[in-house]
C-alpha cells in the first residue's frame, strides 16, 4: 500500500494525462467540441512529462497540440461558413493532398531526426521523431475532419506504445493502448457517419 502511494504521489501529473486524453480521444470519436480544451489541457500537461523524460520532439508535438487545438476549436465552431453549409463535415483523403501530408510527413521526420541527433541527449532521435511527425499531420487532419486521420493514429499510438515501454512511462504506455483501440472504434465509427452524409 505505502508503495502504491508513493508511486502514485510520483505520478499524478502523468496519470491526469491520462485521464484527460482519454477523455480527448472519447469526444472526438463523438466529434464532441470538447476534444479541443480537453485535448489543450492534456497537451500542456505531457509537455511537462516529456521533458522530464528526454522525449523533447514529443513534447514540442504537445507544443504543437496545444496550437492546433486552438485551430481545431474555431474550425469546428466556425462550420464551413465559405460554403454557409453549417458545421465542418467528415471527408475522405483525396489522392493529391495524401501526396502533399505525406512529403511534409517526410519532410518533418528528416528535420526532427537531425535536431534530435545534433543537438539533444534523446536516446532515441528515430523512433521520437517519426512518431512526432506523422501525429502533426495527423491532428490537422483531426482538425478538418478528415476520415483517414484515425488509420494514421492507429500506427502512431501502435508505435509509440514501444517507445513509452522503452522509456518506462507505463501509465502512457497503458494510455497509448487504449488510444490504438478507440482509434479503431474512431474510424468505424466516423466511416459509417461518412457514409451515411453521403448517402
Amino acid at each position: 500500500m505505502e508503495q502504491a502511494a508513493k508511486w502514485l504521489s510520483e505520478n499524478y501529473i502523468e496519470l491526469l494525462g491520462v485521464i484527460l486524453g482519454i477523455a480527448y480521444v472519447l469526444f472526438s470519436i463523438r466529434q464532441n467540441i470538447l476534444t479541443w480544451p480537453v485535448g489543450l489541457l492534456t497537451s500542456a500537461i505531457y509537455v511537462w512529462v516529456f521533458f522530464e523524460s528526454k522525449l523533447y520532439a514529443d513534447m514540442g508535438l504537445q507544443l504543437y497540440y496545444v496550437l492546433i487545438s486552438i485551430y481545431g476549436w474555431y474550425e469546428w465552431l466556425k462550420g464551413d461558413e465559405a460554403n454557409h453549409s453549417g458545421p465542418i463535415q467528415i471527408s475522405r483523403l483525396t489522392l493529391k493532398l495524401g501526396f502533399i501530408l505525406a512529403a511534409v510527413s517526410i519532410f518533418l521526420f528528416v528535420l526532427m531526426w537531425i535536431i534530435l541527433k545534433n543537438f539533444t541527449d534523446s536516446p532515441v532521435p528515430v523512433a521520437d521523431s517519426l512518431a512526432t511527425s506523422l501525429s502533426i499531420v495527423a491532428t490537422w487532419m483531426l482538425a478538418r475532419k478528415i476520415l483517414e486521420h484515425w488509420l494514421v493514429w492507429i500506427f502512431v499510438d501502435t508505435f509509440s506504445i514501444g517507445l513509452f515501454w522503452y522509456k518506462d512511462l507505463l501509465p502512457t504506455v497503458l494510455l497509448f493502448a487504449v488510444y490504438t483501440l478507440m482509434a479503431f472504434v474512431g474510424f468505424v465509427e466516423w466511416k459509417k457517419e461518412f457514409k451515411k452524409n453521403v448517402s
